[in-house]
């Protein structure tokens, strides 16, 4: 995928050091507040979130915004899956995915125009836009989610902290940690360019999983005794693993399936209601098999039968606890 020089779109790709994938860092970082301190204000109807349901960065942002509330507050537009010649595409096409409704851009690379004529960089989703000052706020997914987390609180968000204040320490190493070894380390695996960088990341995901697989063996989630932001960030990437990561992006180790704790707590998770209503099959499966560099034939196979709705048998480390 290409991004944006100077405000013109090219299929220069961000460099790579070694072969080893980098990850660009985001450039939009300002904030939504509940008093409107920052000059984004909390209000309903004033934000919108642009997405893909098969990156896993925006899948994180969704959620929040399923369990919080806020789908009437924050409208979404959905980019298709299949579509990656100019990034990210906002066209109808493909179930669920959907036209720019706010912008009327057919592109996201677009609406980063808007916002900044002369942009250099990656155009990635999530993307909050501001109707007001038309502009984009925020394109970092971590930063997206402590917004709806509790920003929209006083304006009618459901009731729930997922970041809550004693345990913000250990949900931050916890965060650190999958993000360096899952989150961020299947794209370094997936994307690696000599055999010495793959051989390294993969074995990075892997000791990652091992070590979770051990932390959730005797505690129902990753920090304390509820569901926590830490949770959230790792379940975009179990819930991907099987289906593309274990394949298109090498990780041929050992499947999700089996490991138990993991695999049971990615299928608790993904019956706290509202979460499955942000988890697109389809599109991940799509997504993933549609980018040449790692799957230059671009066959996509087919959609594999998962029961994520079987039973799991987390419910025996501890009562399942709302956020508090």
């Amino acid at each position: 995928m290409g991004m944006l020089i100077e405000g013109k779109w090219t299929e220069r790709r961000p460099a790579e050091v070694a072969g080893r994938f980098v990850r660009p860092e985001s450039q939009f970082r300002n904030f939504i507040t509940a008093d409107g301190s920052s000059g984004f204000r909390a209000e309903p109807g004033r934000y919108h979130l642009y997405i893909a349901y098969n990156c896993p960065w925006a899948h994180r942002t969704l959620i929040f915004r399923k369990l919080k509330g806020l789908e009437s507050m924050i409208s979404i537009s959905s980019a298709r899956p299949d579509d990656r010649r100019e990034g990210w595409r906002f066209h109808e096409g493909f179930p669920g995915a959907t036209r720019d409704g706010v912008n009327g851009c057919e592109w996201l690379h677009q609406v980063y125009s808007l916002a900044k004529p002369d942009y250099t960089g990656t155009c990635t989703v999530p993307t909050l836009w501001d109707r007001k000052t038309r502009t984009i706020v925020n394109n970092e997914s971590s930063e997206i989610i402590r917004m709806f987390n509790s920003a929209f609180d006083a304006v009618g968000a459901k009731p729930g902290d997922y970041y809550p204040a004693p345990l913000r320490g250990e949900i931050d190493l916890v965060n650190e940690f999958v993000y360096a070894h899952l989150n961020n380390g299947v794209y370094r695996t997936g994307f690696a360019a000599t055999q010495a960088a793959y051989d390294e990341a993969v074995e990075k995901v892997f000791a990652g999983l091992d070590t979770l697989e051990q932390r959730l063996s005797g505690r129902r989630y990753l920090v304390g005794d509820a569901i926590t932001e830490a949770d959230w960030r790792l379940f975009p990437t179990l819930v991907r693993f099987d289906a593309a990561y274990h394949h298109v992006f090498k990780c041929t180790w050992r499947p999700l399936a089996s490991y138990e704790n993991l695999n049971n707590y990615m299928l608790d998770l993904y019956q706290v209601p509202g979460v499955s209503d942000t988890v697109k099959l389809d599109h991940i499966v799509t997504g993933y098999y549609s980018i040449a560099r790692v799957n230059p034939n671009g066959i996509v196979p087919r959609i594999p039968k998962l029961d994520w709705t079987r039973p799991h048998n987390r419910a025996r480390l501890g009562k399942a606890l709302s956020a508090a």
